[in-house]
């Protein structure tokens, strides 16, 4: 079933003439990628034929490529791009796998400064659509809480956080997996920051740190700082970080640490499958490693159900769980927080050390918002056009870049991780791009070594035309 044509020639069966109708209209834009077609039910009244046959209809289309299931949400428009499902760029060969100190990167640094620039097209940084985050809302919260609690908004808090703000997350953990009080829970200023008290509760300099790479930039920077090793396993868009190198990696060499992205990866967009994420739990805590986990994406699923968090695996206190408010509700409010386990202690005692404490009246009003103020809805909401403008960018990739591209599909979140032919440099098209007045992040900027350098992320919270012209200019 190549086009509707096709479907068309000869005498067809019935689902055929399903099929037919629903491929046509794919064909002529009628129903666009990452859009749902009718649901069986609703197409089996409309066509007056047998739900039985609506469903071999779409499985026909499945088979194809043209439509593809969602978890219970129905069946949608697929791109027609190749999928990067495998790894995304040259073999890693196990024996490779060894630790390697952090230089710093000065394209990383440029990268970096983009992110802030009005006047490019901000392809480059992993930041939310600001238009789709609740700002007027929010910020009525926080001048009604400030008016509400006038000594406490100009006071400190204690370094572990609200009380208040702490039991809403708690109660939010039983959609991860976990069953958390607010005593396990101290507040950060963003994830960031959580990020960053783990690896110093945990390490020393010299130390080792595994990680899956392509490896999101910023732990780049942390374990530079802190004069840390970095161990990168490699990753698949599909599934994550490779358990078998890991495994090889933890045997033959000391590893002190291990951070990983579990749900919806920044830079590949991965969702590691559960069982997957169970056996790295147990893998790491054998061999007493703690876990850093940062799950800054996870609500940001494009199905019914958030994914579980790899500390809902968690047996011995092993994983320092960092999540933060700044992908889903306001970046600049900077409200983040650690679930540390057995290092609790040590984390409070950095926190009030550094920091003393996050800033009161953000914490007050995100609480508000938590309690009353529609979280659910405000997430469902903008993972259905994060879902959607995530299929918009990878069908506008398929069309304007060269033949031979290869994308990831991510379930949640909004990066995507693209892979072009291998003749072409990354590094060399984001220097062309930045004088279009576009920034992109190259695939040289995730990893110590020479790989990804014909790869690149890009960030599909926004589109508009615009947005497509600049890829065309890509492309």
């Amino acid at each position: 079933m190549q086009s509707s044509g096709q479907l068309e020639s000869g005498k067809k069966l019935l689902y055929e003439e399903v099929a037919a109708k629903i491929c046509g209209m794919i064909d002529d834009g009628t129903y666009r990628v990452g859009e749902r077609v009718p649901s069986i039910r609703d197409l089996s009244q409309k066509m007056r034929v047998s739900a039985n046959t609506v469903m071999e209809a779409y499985a026909n289309l499945e088979n194809f490529g043209r439509i593809e299931a969602r978890p219970q949400s129905g069946y949608y428009v697929r791109s027609s791009i190749p999928e990067l499902r495998e790894r995304p760029a040259k073999e890693i060969r196990t024996e490779e796998v060894t630790p390697h100190p952090v230089i710093a990167n000065e394209v990383t640094l440029r990268v970096m400064k983009n992110i802030t620039d009005a006047t490019l097209v901000p392809l480059g940084g992993a930041i939310p659509n600001y238009d789709l985050l609740p700002a007027d809302k929010l910020n009525r919260i926080l001048a009604s809480e400030v008016r509400r609690f006038p000594v406490q908004s100009v006071s400190y808090s204690a370094s572990k956080g609200t009380k208040r703000l702490r039991t809403q997350i708690a109660k939010r953990s039983l959609s991860t997996g976990c069953s958390l009080s607010a005593d396990d829970i101290v507040i950060t200023s963003g994830c960031v920051e959580a990020i960053s008290m783990s690896l110093q509760a945990i390490c020393r300099p010299g130390d080792t740190v595994a990680i899956g790479s392509p490896v999101y930039y910023t732990f780049l920077n942390f374990i530079q700082w802190m004069g840390l090793k970095v161990l990168e396993i490699p990753s698949t868009p599909r599934e994550g970080m490779s358990l078998d190198v890991l495994s090889y990696a933890i045997r033959h060499n000391s590893v002190q640490a291990c951070i990983a992205i579990s749900n919806f990866n920044n830079p590949l967009g991965s969702l590691m499958p559960d069982e997957k994420k169970r056996e790295l739990v147990t893998l790491l805590a054998k061999h007493e490693i703690p876990l850093i986990e940062d799950d800054v994406y996870g609500d940001l699923a494009f199905g019914a159900v958030r994914p579980t968090a790899l500390k809902s695996y968690d047996e011995k206190g092993l994983v320092l769980y960092c999540s933060s408010f700044s992908k889903t509700l306001a970046p600049g409010y900077r409200v983040g927080w650690i679930v540390p386990g057995r290092f609790r202690s040590k984390i409070i005692q950095l926190k009030s050390l550094f920091n003393i404490a996050t800033a009161t009246p953000t914490q007050l009003a995100v609480a508000e918002f938590l309690t009353n103020g529609g979280y659910d809805h405000h997430i469902r909401k903008i993972s259905r056009i994060y879902s959607r403008q995530v299929n918009q960018m990878r069908d506008a990739v398929g069309r304007h870049f060269p033949l031979g591209t290869r994308v990831s599909r991510p379930e949640g979140g909004f990066v995507i991780w693209v892979e072009l032919p291998e003749e072409i440099d990354t590094l060399k098209l984001y220097e062309a791009a930045l004088k279009e007045g576009i920034s992109i992040a190259p695939g040289q900027i995730f990893t110590l070594g020479d790989k990804y350098g014909n790869c690149l992320r890009l960030n599909a919270a926004i589109w508009s035309e615009k947005v497509e012209q600049a890829l065309e200019t890509l492309g």
